[in-house]
């Protein structure tokens, strides 16, 4: 299939226009991001969105593989001398890597089998022999006088049964490897097959954590993803025995049909045990293996979808403000370390104080916060949930009362705080500090701005994901990158306070572009136009252009610069401040006029009417933050433990992690609670992610509480 051939292919598929298909493909081959096409390109791709770009790039590399694999296949062939024009034609036309492999089965090179040792007897002819009998009125002859004729005792074959034997090897394997054959079992496995799971017998019942999958079975076809996962974890623990159960009568019996053609009571029976043979000994483990692995992928990648959700949904979470802030990891024994952060998320000074150690160490920690809150004009206040998180809450609000001016005070979630704090990224921005304050310095950065600070962990240790250790890993980590880059460059970057860890996933910059960047500014101070990103060593005119529109610089010397309006499209920009009457640092005032714009008279060649209005957008709006305003829930008073809840307590709490089955909340008892799918809404719901998304504040009432088991039935029904 040739190049032109794949890009109709792709746009009948996505039903495009082939044009866009090929414009998306060259721009992605000269090195174009996806988020820079999404965004700049609307005019060549008829404005795709990043998911739909996304999978067309994806679905073009299944394909161009899928391409590489048929010529590898056609000269294996070829050079075996057993590649017909049908065969040629069928491996050409093939748009399935399954499907393809299948065709290319009988043709693989193999291991030992049995039928290659029965070849090696010299019993392929004995073989072929019983294959032109089985035909509709063919003359009967006797089986065991034919097999009489390949005796030969040195090789195995000491009887007319032993030489037929090997024949029903040789014809076993080649039923085994028929495309057709394959493709209709595989399919009548997955349509009508069951899991089926028991618990072995040395876990006696309530003593795992596999207790719903004791005596189990589903539809292949209808189980959820999150149920696959774990049964093929208990399975990989040794706690489960899980197998695929479905009417294999039917399956040999469909088989008979295929196959055998004479009404010869002797041939029929031959080819009744031989099918029997090739569908237990060959097909069914294959078959039964290719559908557990097409069922785990499939369940890979919902459980990734579903991590990739959760994921954007915290990075986008929205930032409290670049205020003064203080961030407080709590701790009871150790104290609760307090690191004081300026409206640039600049680390100032840090204490450590005791207000759980008694009546003077409590007084003496008032006086510290009393002074940090007031030397610092602090206004906002994050406390991590971890332990000690609701007795230092009710500390901080005690302090807070004798104020006249009182800072916000938010609970954040600190998940992955202690995994920055130990790495290498936080002993390089803090080499000097204890890794409980590098936590606290995270702890308030994350409340400032969440995607700033959170670009520092490896997304798997944020704590949003289930099965993540389970699943497909480069895939995860391809998938959490992508999520992680599409958030950065939707938000965009203030070139003169981002981190290298957040400037590496704007559209265009590489590590080592962002080490000179951050290098550049070090030595140079902030910088005042984008202009000037010429001048960083290694950001050549590629890079500006992928890079450019996703950097900010605030207060510079260019109103554009603080906007997603790309530099390629300030001379449009100018124009429409002019026609006006205008300055450009003065547009936001203009929005009546914006809006009435007959944007028509300044399109050109390659700007058209989508660039156009997302210019007047942010000429209107310059500098905005596209994320959500900022709300925080407030945990009831008194509710600290999991022994202070009540059943029909109402609460208000934050989503925390989303899955197929529902969704976990906290509510400030150091154990998140689940609001089961069937509770989180009065109407039915078929996927959680339609009601709830992390970081959501959420109004509960306790259902159900398991001290024991640290559980927690929450609903948010009406």
């Amino acid at each position: 299939m040739s190049k032109i051939d794949l890009n109709h292919v792709l746009a009948s598929e996505f039903s495009l226009n082939p044009k866009q298909v090929t414009n998306v493909l060259e721009l992605l081959a000269e090195g174009a991001t996806i988020p820079f096409i999404a965004r700049y390109r609307k005019e060549k791709t008829g404005s795709l969105d990043e998911v739909q770009l996304r999978d067309l790039a994806e679905r073009f590399n299944y394909l161009t593989e899928l391409e590489q694999r048929k010529d590898t296949i056609l000269e294996a062939i070829a050079a075996q001398d057993k590649l017909t024009d049908a065969l040629k034609s069928q491996i050409e036309t093939c748009t399935n890597k399954t499907e393809l492999e299948d065709l290319y089965l009988p043709y693989k090179p193999k291991r030992r089998t049995r039928a290659t040792v029965a070849k090696e007897a010299g019993l392929e002819p004995l073989a072929t022999f019983i294959e032109s009998l089985n035909r509709p009125n063919v003359t009967p002859k006797s089986l065991e006088a034919e097999a009489a004729k390949y005796l030969s005792p040195e090789k195995g074959m000491a009887t007319p049964e032993d030489a037929l034997k090997g024949a029903s090897d040789i014809l076993a394997e080649q039923v085994s490897e028929k495309a057709a054959l394959r493709a209709y079992l595989r399919d009548f496995i997955f349509n009508s097959g069951r899991l089926v799971s028991y618990i072995k017998a040395d876990y006696p019942e309530g003593t795992t954590k596999f207790e719903l999958y004791r005596n189990y079975q589903i539809s292949i076809r209808q189980i959820a993803a999150h149920n696959l996962l774990a049964l093929y974890r208990g399975e990989e623990e040794r706690i489960l025995s899980l197998d695929i159960a479905f009417d294999e009568e039917s399956a040999i019996s469909y088989l008979e049909k295929q196959e055998i053609q004479s009404k010869n009571p002797a041939i029929k029976n031959f080819y009744g045990e031989m099918l029997k043979d090739a569908f237990n000994r060959l097909l069914k483990p294959s078959l039964v293996r290719e559908v557990r692995s097409d069922r785990k992928q499939w369940g890979d990648l919902e459980s990734i979808k579903t991590f990739e959700e959760n994921l954007r949904n915290l990075l986008l979470s929205p930032p409290a403000g670049m205020k003064p802030t203080l961030g407080i990891d709590p701790g009871f024994r150790t104290g609760c370390k307090v690191a004081v952060l300026s409206s640039t998320g600049q680390f100032l000074e840090y204490q450590t104080i005791f207000p759980h150690f008694g009546a003077n160490e409590r007084m003496q920690a008032s006086k510290t916060l009393h002074q940090l809150i007031n030397k610092y004009n602090i206004e906002l206040i994050a406390i991590g949930n971890g332990t000690a998180s609701r007795e230092t809450d009710e500390f901080v609000a005690e302090v807070l009362k004798t104020l006249d001016k009182k800072p916000i005070k938010v609970i954040v979630n600190e998940s992955g705080a202690s995994v920055y704090s130990a790495s290498e990224v936080a002993r390089a921005e803090f080499p000097d500090l204890d890794v409980t304050i590098r936590g606290a310095i995270s702890i308030g950065r994350r409340l400032q701005d969440p995607l700033a600070e959170l670009v520092k962990i490896d997304p798997k240790s944020i704590g949003v994901g289930q099965y993540q250790h389970d699943v497909e890993q480069k895939l995860l980590k391809q998938k959490l990158a992508e999520t992680v880059e599409s958030c950065v460059n939707y938000v965009g970057v203030d070139l003169n306070t981002a981190s290298k860890e957040l400037l590496i996933y704007v559209s265009g910059i590489t590590p080592t572009i962002a080490n000179n960047i951050v290098a550049y500014r070090d030595r140079n101070g902030a910088f005042r136009d984008r202009q000037e990103l010429l001048q960083v060593p290694k950001l050549g005119p590629k890079a500006f252009q992928l890079a450019a529109g996703f950097l900010r610089i605030r207060d510079g010397n260019n109103p554009l610069d603080n906007t997603a309006v790309h530099p390629e499209s300030y001379s449009v920009a100018r124009a429409i401040a002019t026609s006006i009457g205008v300055s450009l640092d003065r547009i936001t005032r203009a929005n009546v006029q914006l809006k009435s714009l007959d944007l028509k008279q300044f399109v050109t060649e390659t700007i058209g009417l989508p660039t156009l209005s997302d210019v007047v957008k942010e000429l209107e709006k310059p500098g905005r933050d596209p994320r959500a305003e900022f709300k925080y829930a407030t945990f009831q008073e008194g509710v600290k433990e999991i022994s202070d809840l009540k059943v029909g307590m109402q609460l208000e709490g934050i989503v925390t992690n989303v899955a197929n089955f529902g969704a976990f909340v906290d509510i400030g008892v150091h154990q998140d609670g689940l609001v089961h799918i069937s509770q989180l809404c009065d109407r039915f719901v078929k996927d959680p992610k339609e009601i709830v998304r992390v970081g959501q504040v959420v109004k509960v009432r306790v259902l159900e509480i398991n001290e024991k088991l640290k559980r927690i039935s929450l609903s948010m029904k009406s």
